[in-house]
């Protein structure tokens, strides 16, 4: 299957569907995707980078939104066209937020117990406090989390900021991959899978210092997001 994801156009997309979403203009796929004249699961493959945007899809997307065309084509740095009607009753702080979004890109939860009211899409004030930085490489709607605690040793220390990014309820994951688990309490761990009749029913929950952490395990439906860890930051220096 070709992958499109590395057209600046798709890249720019996913952004801009991402602003959309973190601002309400939208309510997720199946609301942009009524905008655009097409079906959820074309809108959800232009995200997943398995096919291109159409030149229908973009215009109507510059004329519904006032998105601007040179940011489409990586020309600019301003998502949208400010004297254009439909931006007409955006505030200053948003239009400054816009023009930078895609550069300060990960938004910095001050620790782990924070992310399950951050991640909750009603409570949008509190992450507009969080702050933003950009990591090069590191594209899209990203969270940095800083790890406490040793249960990852020695694959994350104490301190270390973990990059991650918000999978979707139905996407995959990887056994034996980190990921940043929330339910009742919000975890860094390595995940197994745990099947009935071919379904997933529960994780297991892996430390890496595991003669100090024992494995658990959690019901699926206990679960209220999954992150996958893309990167850490450290300050450890290198031995």
């Amino acid at each position: 299957m070709a992958n499109f994801s590395e057209s600046i156009v798709n890249q720019r997309f996913k952004l801009v569907f991402e602003e959309l979403d973190r601002t309400n203009r939208i309510k997720g796929k199946s609301d942009i995707a009524k905008k655009l004249d097409t079906y959820n699961h074309v809108v959800n493959s232009i995200l997943k980078g398995q096919r291109n945007v159409t030149v229908e899809q973009l215009t109507k997307l510059f004329h519904i939104y006032g998105l601007n065309s040179n940011y489409m084509f990586g020309l600019s740095e301003e998502m949208f066209l400010m004297n254009h009607p439909a931006n007409a009753d955006l505030s200053v702080k948003h239009v400054s937020e816009v023009h930078l979004y895609g550069r300060n890109n990960i938004k910095l939860v001050p620790n782990l117990a924070r992310a399950g009211d951050a991640l909750n899409p009603n409570n949008r004030e509190s992450v507009d406090e969080f702050p933003r930085f950009s990591v090069p490489g590191l594209d899209g709607d990203l969270w940095a989390f800083q790890i406490s605690g040793d249960s990852m040793l020695p694959t994350i220390t104490n301190g270390d900021k973990i990059i991650c990014e918000k999978l979707e309820v139905s996407e995959p994951i990887r056994d034996n991959q980190v990921y940043v688990i929330v339910s009742d309490v919000v975890v860094a761990k390595r995940v197994q899978q745990i099947r009935s009749d071919n379904q997933v029913t529960s994780f297991r929950l892996i430390s890496d210092n595991s003669d100090v952490y024992k494995p658990y395990e959690i019901d699926v439906e206990d679960i209220r997001h999954i992150l996958r860890v893309k990167c850490r930051l450290t300050s450890h220096s290198i031995a």
